[in-house]
């Protein structure tokens, strides 16, 4: 399970501890988007938990970060698989996708002005791409984009307006109203014409 590739030992966790890791990370994104030098005490009291248990499940600060962000790419890459991308027809699916990965990313502050670190996530950040280029080349296919459209570009400025939703938005916003705007935004700028 994702959880149990975040956490120092390795070890598979049981339910509770999975559960206390997950408070933890949410503390963490809670506290770090209003301090972000906060320290490990200063998450550990948020989160409800004693300081010893951070520090068994993250051995540093760094690796707390590290699995913040893991967490965060998971999340959007989970939310993606939501929206059926394979399966449903194109537009449905980038619609629902933006909806999914808009729920989450207004909720997560900290990890969302972070996710650009280098770091052993990479690798879900280029498999979270990978799904996002797929889904754009079958809504080219589907006459959804122009012909023209270079699938490369259009991920990238399809992350750069869904960024830009949620800097603007607040936990409050309607992921639905949003998403209709980033795609209404996005297929007009690459849509037929």
């Amino acid at each position: 399970m994702f959880l149990d590739d975040v956490v120092n030992s390795g070890e598979r966790l049981r339910a509770d501890a999975r559960a206390t890791v997950l408070e933890i990370l949410a503390a963490a994104d809670r506290v770090l988007s209003t301090n972000p030098t906060a320290t490990l005490d200063e998450i550990a009291t948020e989160a409800g938990v004693a300081r010893t248990t951070i520090h068994r499940r993250f051995a540093t600060r760094e690796l707390l970060l590290r699995a913040l962000d893991r967490w965060a790419v998971h999340q959007i890459a989970t939310a993606l698989d939501e929206a059926s991308p394979e399966t449903a027809p194109p537009y449905v699916a980038l619609y629902q996708a933006t909806a999914n990965v808009l729920r989450i990313k207004i909720n997560l502050a900290f990890t969302q002005d972070n996710s650009d670190s280098p770091d052993p996530a990479q690798a879900a950040h280029d498999a979270v791409a990978e799904r996002a280029d797929a889904l754009l080349a079958r809504a080219k296919a589907a006459g959804v984009l122009r012909e023209d459209t270079s699938i490369r570009w259009a991920r990238r400025v399809y992350f750069a307006l869904v960024h830009e939703a949620v800097l603007a938005s607040s936990p409050d916003d309607d992921p639905a109203q949003l998403a209709s705007l980033v795609l209404d935004t996005f297929c007009r700028g690459f849509g037929p014409a």
